[in-house]
């Protein structure tokens, strides 16, 4: 006979928030600044992780689609090869001022992403410490390289929180209020979002209509209206937009705007912060879509859930002069070879994120089909996103409901994220199993239906 495996379940013991959990969301909210929490639908206080499972403070078990906003793509707690690396590294370097002397562990770091990028040409990397300040160096990089100081990003962008990155950002109107004036010469523009965008374009059924749309826009609008091409010194976008609710393009829009930039001699920043090493089943996101960018920004799961850790990949044509872009923590030797392990792990679940792409697209277009108040649902690999809505025909965004089913999940054992205005991300680790995954996405179909009963 053969052996009978056991597979992990969720495990509720108390509706969440238990008595524990309740007692310390009072006390953050008492000693932390809180900007992101919501307590009604996501009050999960998570004391540790195994695997994709997490568990919270009061005893309650439950399976992770979120990867921890795609930190975590390795699960939990830490890879135990990652783990082996730090303990090693631990007896030789931790940090030693890497960005006043040198170490050989930025270098193997930096010459592995140089080669995995894509982009046939030379390039060098900057390191930081997060994504928001890997978009800072792309920012100064262009204005210090180019002498052109404007530009150009797309409404629904998150790029990050940092005055610099934040005036990139458009997802969301609280990112930016109260925080006037921003940097100057941020001009944003339509994202070619197929379900919801300015001209009222199917872009699943017309998705060539919704790309002209789009670089006519740019092409015309603002490069005839608003500011000359020649002094554009960037494009920035996220290949899929995460916290603008998990926005897939059509699959040819890159390349179109490719052709734009190369014609203006234009540069592409590529934010791979959140769909990055291997969560849309490619290394870079950017290489489900055929185009190549000039600058790449990495940070989130670079950090193999046990580290912050943020680069930025750049044509070595561009570079800075000494001195005028740094920071302490840069190529830490620790957090060097973390990422250099976790790229390396990376590598090897590739297979099992396509193999699961085919899974989640077949379950979550039957939820699409069975539930009205579905309005859209979009992905690659891992990374899907689900809109609520009052009205198919309006598209209304329907808050309320998303909230609902974030709860309904948790209480159910599945944790979830939202996103965009009325959005949910699914995001689980990379090294999530075929059986746990269809755990999940059962535990998902019995929120939605509870949500809207």
């Amino acid at each position: 006979m053969g052996v009978i495996m056991k597979i992990d379940k969720p495990e509720i013991v108390v509706e969440p928030p238990g008595p524990k959990a309740k007692k310390i969301i009072e006390m953050h909210s008492n000693l932390i600044a809180t900007t992101t929490h919501d307590p009604e639908s996501l009050p999960l206080v998570i004391e540790r992780g195994e695997g994709v499972w997490l568990y919270d403070v009061d005893g309650n078990k439950y399976l992770d689609f979120s990867s921890s906003i795609s930190v975590s793509n390795l699960g939990y707690p830490t890879h135990p090869e990652i783990k082996k690396v730090v303990i090693e590294m631990l007896d030789k370097l931790a940090h030693a001022a890497g960005t006043d002397f040198y170490n050989p562990y930025q270098v193997v770091l930096a010459e592995k992403l140089v080669s995995i990028s894509p982009g046939n040409f030379k390039k060098k990397v900057f390191f930081c410490n997060s994504g928001t300040e890997a978009i800072e160096a792309a920012m100064k990089l262009l204005r210090h390289s180019t002498n052109r100081k404007y530009f150009i990003a797309f409404i629904g962008a998150f790029h990050g929180r940092t005055m610099g990155s934040l005036s990139l950002t458009a997802s969301k109107p609280i990112h930016r209020k109260g925080y006037m004036p921003m940097v100057e010469g941020v001009i944003h523009v339509p994202f070619p979002n197929p379900y919801r965008n300015p001209w009222g374009i199917d872009g699943y059924e017309h998705p060539d209509e919704l790309i002209n749309r789009v670089i006519d826009y740019i092409d015309y609008w603002v490069f005839q209206h608003i500011v000359s091409p020649d002094e554009v010194a960037g494009i920035f976008f996220e290949p899929i937009q995460g916290e603008g609710g998990y926005v897939v393009p059509p699959k040819n829009f890159f390349v179109e705007l490719s052709k734009l930039a190369k014609n203006y001699g234009i540069m592409l920043v590529d934010d791979e912060v959140q769909m990055g090493l291997g969560r849309t089943g490619k290394m870079f996101a950017i290489e489900n879509f055929n185009a190549v960018p000039d600058i790449i920004a990495l940070a989130k799961a670079l950090g193999g859930g046990f580290i912050p850790i943020g680069a930025t990949i750049f044509r070595s044509e561009l570079d800075f002069k000494p001195g005028a872009h740094s920071n302490t923590f840069g190529g830490h030797a620790l957090a060097s070879m973390v990422a250099l392990k976790t790229v390396e792990l990376v590598e090897k679940y590739l297979p099992n994120v396509n193999k699961l792409e085919k899974l989640f697209r077949e379950k979550l277009s039957t939820l699409k089909e069975k539930y009205p108040v579905v309005g859209d649902v979009r992905g690659i690999g891992l990374a899907w996103g689900i809109e609520f809505v009052k009205d198919r025909k309006t598209k209304e965004h329907d808050v309320k409901t998303r909230n609902r089913v974030l709860y309904e999940a948790l209480k159910n054992g599945l944790a979830l994220l939202g996103c965009g205005k009325s959005s949910i991300r699914i995001a689980p680790p990379l090294i999530i199993s075929e059986e746990e995954a269809l755990i999940g996405l059962e535990i998902l179909e019995i929120a939605i239906k509870n949500a809207t009963r």
